[in-house]
């Protein structure tokens, strides 16, 4: 699924579902640099980023893969 991501002004990083015109903060991170871990918006979707260097430049549009929604 394509993910959007960029960086506002005061520096929050948010994601972009273009498909679902969904746009949340991100709000966790598994990897401290971000690329090639998991990622989780406000809403609680998750989603796998591909590998990609430490200074890669935002906004950028990336192939991501959203896991599913476990629910209790």
């Amino acid at each position: 699924m394509k993910l959007m991501i960029r960086k506002d002004s005061k520096g929050t990083l948010t994601g972009y579902v273009p498909k679902k015109d969904l746009e949340e903060p991100i709000i966790s991170m598994v990897n401290p640099g971000m690329w090639g871990g998991l990622v989780t918006l406000g809403n609680g979707w998750q989603f796998d980023l591909p590998v990609m260097p430490a200074d890669t430049q935002l906004p950028i549009t990336v192939e991501a893969r959203r896991l599913p929604v476990l629910e209790d």
